[in-house]
């Protein structure tokens, strides 16, 4: 299947139906009054979030979704019958914006997530509606409601704990292969990959977290060289980034350190927010460096690349440095959990303490003398 992470699409409710101004005209009945039925409710669309879906290749060749709409209302009090809804099922991880105003409609982010998107039009009111006693035969009604009409980009974010970052042919693939159940097109000769991939690593039975591969960056991206940017926008949910760097050159001429400065500049043409992200470096194909130049050539690149943070030696092909690397990993993402989990049970405890508080200066408070 083709991975398609953006699509346009056009989301049309359906209208209400017209309400009905009738009388009844039944035998032994000659004042019978009026008896004119409500007009249906239009069908609304809806995006439903869907673990089983994982690309939006569906809305690339269907790109309008049109619901039907309401009944009209008809005598002897028959109401219009509604029209059904339309679902929407999409990725986990979708983006839904509406692309006139640049609202965003829905982040479908959990399984199940069930999210409006257009509206269907109220049905119109039959004259029953308007009887008194002052007004016996009435003959107004009203008609229905027009459906909401929506033009959406629909965006694929990939949900993920850890993103992969690198130029291409540093070893991302290889990595995502060795750790996780990721299996990714990998070979001995030179090649990028063409979309993101996704790896479950799984630390012991009830331990594991997500992995991301993007394709790799190269430098000049941001103006649209190699596969540019497009698929960055899938590293911007993850918790941390391992910036994966061949610390081995196939081409004595590349310096690594000059590619990998050129991977942050790129980070930071893109998305601040992106570049301020937890970053690792990881320093990969250490097998093909001889045992006693490793530690030289290591502490050379991270003095001219300016590195202060992590720093991880491993080879992906023989799984060296591997072991240890997801531990770290796992480790730092259960401390994310635990404080961001912490910090939840905070905002909680206060919102529940304002709730039962008592100003002193709130004057229904005041002490009567």
């Amino acid at each position: 299947m083709k991975f398609i992470d953006e699509a346009k699409i056009e989301v049309i409710a359906g209208d209400g139906g017209n309400g009905v101004a009738s009388f009844c005209r039944e035998k032994f009945r000659p004042f019978g009054g009026p008896d004119g039925g409500d007009g249906g409710k239009g069908g609304s669309i809806w995006a439903v979030a869907d673990r089983n879906i994982n690309t939006l290749v569906d809305y690339r060749y269907s790109k309008l979704h049109k619901a039907r709409s309401g009944e009209n209302g008809r005598g002897s009090d028959c109401y219009g019958k509604g029209a059904d809804d339309i679902e929407l099922r999409m990725p986990v991880g979708t983006l839904v914006s509406d692309i006139n105003t640049g609202e965003i409609l829905a982040d479908m982010t959990e399984h199940g997530q069930r999210v409006l998107l257009a509206k269907g039009g109220e049905g119109g009111w039959g004259n029953i509606h308007f009887k008194s006693s002052t007004n016996r035969a009435p003959r107004q009604k009203t008609d229905g409601k027009p459906g909401e009409r929506r033009e959406l980009r629909l965006e694929l974010k990939v949900l993920a704990d850890v993103g992969l970052l690198g130029m291409p042919n540093a070893g991302k693939s290889t990595f995502i292969t060795a750790v996780s159940n990721a299996r990714p097109k990998i070979a001995d000769y030179p090649f990028t990959t063409l979309h993101p991939n996704l790896g479950v690593v799984r630390v012991s039975h009830e331990k594991s977290f997500v992995i991301a591969d993007i394709p790799g960056l190269i430098e000049g991206a941001a103006e649209g060289a190699g596969l540019g940017h497009q698929f960055l926008r899938h590293l911007q949910r993850t918790r941390v980034l391992l910036h994966i760097v061949d610390i081995a050159p196939f081409d004595d001429k590349v310096d690594p350190v000059k590619e990998a400065k050129a991977i942050v500049k790129e980070l930071k043409k893109y998305d601040e927010s992106l570049f301020d992200k937890p970053r690792w470096l990881v320093l990969n194909k250490l097998d093909v460096v001889p045992e006693e130049e490793r530690a030289k050539r290591v502490k050379d690149f991270v003095k001219r690349f300016g590195w202060k943070g992590p720093v991880f030696e491993i080879s992906a092909l023989t799984r060296e440095g591997c072991e240890e690397l997801i531990i770290a990993i796992y480790e730092y993402l259960a401390a994310q959990r635990t404080q961001e989990f912490r910090a939840e049970e905070t905002k909680m405890a206060e919102e529940a303490r304002g709730i039962v508080s008592i100003d002193p200066d709130d004057p229904r408070f005041k002490v009567i003398e």
